[in-house]
């Protein structure tokens, strides 16, 4: 995109607007180093020091340049004793004059290199550390990304800061001098033929109108190839960081395909430069030689009648051959000025949009932060940085210290854009945002971010200079289950490519790692656990839990309800609901069960604890839907005596699947009568049902499906000897030491669930939860 836009501008036949806006942006560029204006900008010794350094540079040139004309008429004389006076004394004194201007000359070169490069290596060093301030502040690093569409940033500060000092350096050297050397050399032709003098004047015109054609066309040339280039060299780093998941899709030729189609842009960009070099080439060579041919032809003549002396005609011809030389310098730098011309261009396109993205936006709404020592959302709608959808409305809820909250909801919702909220990323919106000071919270992204360092730095990251010894994070190492890593590596001071070693799996353990040991009062986890099995979830935010943080995580999974006391429930309406986790599961079983899919699925069937001899009657479908599937039928510590009296299916499926049937610590006499399938529908599903600590002899008299229409309501009637499942009794508030007695579990077992908002079941059959009403704070039954 940025190559059309520049060929658009420059295609133009008015070339001042492109030539205005070029020493515009090299103002923008260099202003700041060499005519600070901000209290914040250099220092005042080292401008002068740059300024010294310059003084010194042109100094050192214009003296080149006076010992370069100077020996031309060393060499005038030179010839003029070879020639017609054959003095060997006088040979001998111009020998030794002529080697001294040869070494001033070398030395006056060499110096005015080393000075030039001096200056261009500060003022590289300026510029890299002004860019990367601002690349690196407000987070402009991050907001360049969504707000901008300046590409490639690395590229253009890795590889366009240096050339482009470099260059101008060297251009402005270059022209100075040879600008010098040809007003010098063209005054000495002046003196020896005016004829010959104009004539060069008319010639150079000419001639630079046609270079700067031929330059300009090239410009744009070496602009297009160094854009192509950057887009090449982007996708071959693309590969290096997915190298992974392109392994998976086995996606190698489509990858070179894409990498091809770039690398072709270049040879195309390659092409068409090589055909305009050999133009530009053809006539820098051409016009040096007319230039070097013209003085013998003028004064040859001359000084064959003996009208002119030999060494006379041998200064003209050094003196049109350093013009010569000197034209040809300048139109070498005019070409390469193309490349120069693109790193401004690109340098200040991206300089301009880092302070545009942290600039304040003005008349719109922000949310406003407030920094206290807690969480809490006051009436935040929540938008888009560019302001085109709004993700969440009107948001009110606090989060108790200590306790969890869990965002749920559909992909895509932006529940990761509150979290983006919370850390100050995205602030387009209204309402009050309090949240504490950034660095006492912690955010655990799903992809964890590894540093480039040792692994002692990756667990103390982000505060590297904290103090730990070895035994302490080898125990933190111990506690994420980590403990062998140690033995893939040399030690806590060993670097290596962490993020090919690790598996995901591994990187998100490391950076719960971090976790215990920076110790945050505030903890934000987006999907931090996605990659790892149940158990080191468990592990992992139980050691959470016992750092006594306050926790938000964004997560998919059911069993992230175990370590968290509420839920934040966002919807595709950007509307919102706030529910404790028991509320919450309460909810979805009943929407489960009156608004089934089209095709319910029953994952398991699971008694936990069951009661001495549960009798189920019998259990029909008529008709049922078209795609039941039975995938597993679990107890766990059945009964002991269990009956089945009958399971039938009328009309089942064709292909009736039953996956698994598993008991776990069965029943010594477990009696089956019958299971029976006649003629069931085409593909049954059932995926789970859960029965957890059921009373004592609950009787599920019978469940029926008879011809359901497309999306069916399953109805079910459950009817138990002494508890309804319709509706929800609270008896008398009972107390820790009451719940011991009932329960048989230690006290502090009992407080522990209380605190956390887990229910406890009593030896009765009997479910109660704590009910952390400041009136109540009693256990009530359910």
């Amino acid at each position: 995109m940025q190559s059309k836009t520049f060929v658009k501008k420059t295609s133009t036949n008015d070339s001042s607007p492109g030539f205005n806006q070029f020493w515009k942006d090299v103002r923008v560029l260099a202003g700041s180093y060499w005519y600070p204006k901000e209290a914040k900008g250099r220092a005042f010794s080292d401008v002068i020091r740059s300024w010294l350094m310059l003084i010194l540079l042109i100094l050192l040139i214009v003296a080149l340049v006076a010992v370069t004309v100077f020996n031309s008429f060393i060499n005038r004389y030179l010839l003029d004793i070879l020639v017609e006076e054959k003095d060997i004394t006088k040979l001998v004194q111009i020998l030794w004059l002529y080697g001294g201007a040869l070494a001033c000359v070398t030395l006056l070169i060499g110096l005015s290199k080393f000075v030039r490069k001096k200056i261009a290596l500060d003022w590289y060093q300026w510029l890299n550390n002004q860019i990367l301030e601002k690349y690196l502040s407000h987070r402009a690093y991050y907001k360049i990304n969504f707000q901008s569409d300046v590409n490639n940033p690395d590229q253009r500060i890795a590889q366009q800061i240096e050339p482009l000092t470099s260059n101008a350096l060297s251009f402005s050297a270059t022209f100075l001098e040879k600008v010098l050397e040809m007003l010098t050399f063209l005054v000495i032709i002046w003196s020896l033929s005016k004829f010959i003098a104009i004539a060069l004047i008319a010639y150079t015109i000419i001639g630079n109108f046609i270079a700067v054609y031929l330059a300009q066309e090239l410009n744009k040339i070496k602009q297009e190839e160094l854009e192509s280039q950057a887009d090449y060299t982007y996708s071959i780093t693309h590969v290096r960081n997915h190298a992974e998941s392109i392994a998976f899709f086995g996606g190698e030729n489509q990858e070179l395909n894409i990498i091809q189609r770039r690398f072709y842009q270049i040879i195309q960009s390659t092409k068409r430069k090589i055909d305009w070099e050999r133009s530009q080439d053809i006539f820098n060579r051409g016009y040096q030689a007319i230039i070097q041919i013209f003085p013998f032809i003028v004064f040859g003549p001359l000084q064959i009648k003996g009208e002119i002396d030999f060494g006379q005609i041998a200064q003209a011809s050094l003196a049109c051959n350093m013009f010569a030389t000197a034209i040809a310098e300048i139109i070498r730098e005019f070409a390469n000025s193309g490349r120069f011309s693109s790193y401004v261009e690109r340098l200040t396109e991206f300089s301009n949009a880092l302070e545009e993205v942290t600039k304040q936006p003005e008349n719109v709404n922000t949310i406003k932060t407030i920094e206290e020592n807690r969480l809490a959302f006051e009436n935040v709608t929540l938008q888009t940085p560019n302001y085109e959808q709004v993700i969440v409305e009107d948001l009110s809820l606090v989060v108790q210290p200590g306790e969890g909250l869990l965002i749920v909801g559909p992909s895509g919702r932006g529940k990761s854009s509150l979290l983006r909220a919370i850390a100050g990323l995205w602030n387009a919106g209204t309402g009050r945002l309090v949240r504490p000071p950034l660095q006492s919270v912690l955010f655990l992204p799903q992809r964890p971010y590894i540093i480039l360092g040792t692994l002692r730095e990756q667990l103390l990251y982000p505060n590297t200079n904290r103090q730990m010894s070895d035994a302490e994070l080898e125990e933190v190492l111990r506690q994420v289950n980590l403990q062998n890593l140690l033995n893939r590596v040399e030690g806590f001071d060993t670097e290596v490519p962490w993020e090919n070693i690790l598996s995901l799996g591994e990187q998100q353990r490391l950076a719960f790692a971090r976790l215990l040991i920076t110790h945050p009062n505030f903890t934000i986890l987006d999907e931090a656990t996605s990659a790892l099995d149940l158990t080191n979830e468990g592990n992992l935010y139980e050691q959470l839990q016992l750092t006594k943080t306050t926790f938000i995580s964004v997560g998919h999974r059911e069993s992230l309800f175990n370590y968290h006391q509420w839920v934040l429930e966002l919807s595709q309406d950007s509307s919102w609901r706030l529910l404790t986790v028991q509320d919450y599961r309460l909810q979805k079983a009943n929407e489960i069960i009156t608004n089934p899919p089209e095709n319910p699925q029953i994952t398991e069937v699971q008694a936990t604890n069951p009661p001495e001899n549960p009798q189920i009657t019998e259990v029909q479908a008529t008709n049922p839907p078209e795609n039941p599937q039975i995938t597993e039928v679990q107890a766990t510590n059945p009964p002991e005596n269990p009956q089945i009296t009958e399971v039938q299916a009328t009309n089942p499926p064709e292909n009736p699947q039953i996956t698994e049937v598993q008991a776990t610590n069965p029943p010594e006499n477990p009696q089956i009568t019958e299971v029976q399938v006649t003629n069931p529908p085409e593909n049954p599903q059932i995926t789970e049902v859960q029965v957890t600590n059921p009373p004592e002899n609950p009787q599920i008299t019978e469940v029926q499906v008879t011809n359901p229409p497309e999306n069916p309501q399953i109805t079910i009637d459950v009817s138990l000897q002494n508890q309804s499942l319709n509706q929800s009794e609270i008896s008398a508030g009972l107390s820790h030491q009451e719940m011991q007695r009932l329960t048989g579990t230690s006290i502090n077992t009992i407080r522990s669930k209380a605190s956390l908002g887990k229910s406890i079941t009593t030896k009765d059959g009997f479910t109660y939860r704590y009910n952390k009403d400041p009136k109540v704070l009693k256990w009530v039954r359910v």
